[in-house]
């Protein structure tokens, strides 16, 4: 999937650098989901999410639309854990069939997290995953040996 711009998006990503000063490198509008997805520059997520995220709460009043941030990184292990966080991820796991990668959750209790309600966050890491590094997300699952 490229990463492509259109109007609307570079219009979201310049009311953010208004609003808060830091730098978003992507924006996604999911209308599924009726959300906007920022992708974060490394080191400007404090920025973006404000004194007790102040300023997430003035920029959804100006957007009219829930917002999401996630803090970009170079790895795609790291990406993916920022996507899913607080869940953490134990480690991706390659299905060899289907060409897909499959999450890994260290603990019963990050399972629910990581999929989000009604599949919100894993679809987001698919969306995400693909336009970032080319990689498709199959299922989110329980590592063997968690508790």
């Amino acid at each position: 999937m490229e990463r492509t711009l259109g109007f609307k998006e570079r219009r979201y990503i310049e009311e953010l650098r208004i609003l808060t000063r830091s730098t978003a490198l992507d924006c996604v509008i999911d209308e599924r989901f009726d959300r906007v997805i920022y992708v974060i520059r490394t080191g400007d997520m404090g920025l973006a999410i404000g004194k007790k995220g102040e300023n997430i709460r003035r920029l959804q009043k100006v957007l009219g639309r829930r917002l999401e941030m996630v803090e970009y990184d170079e790895v795609p292990f790291t990406f993916l854990s920022n996507i899913v966080r607080p869940a953490e991820i134990a480690r991706l796991d390659e299905d060899g069939e289907g060409g897909q990668v499959n999450l890994l959750v260290r603990r019963r209790s990050d399972l629910g997290i990581a999929i989000g309600k009604g599949g919100c966050n894993v679809e987001k890491a698919r969306i995400l995953c693909k336009r970032f590094f080319n990689m498709d997300i199959g299922e989110v699952l329980l590592e063997e040996d968690a508790v």
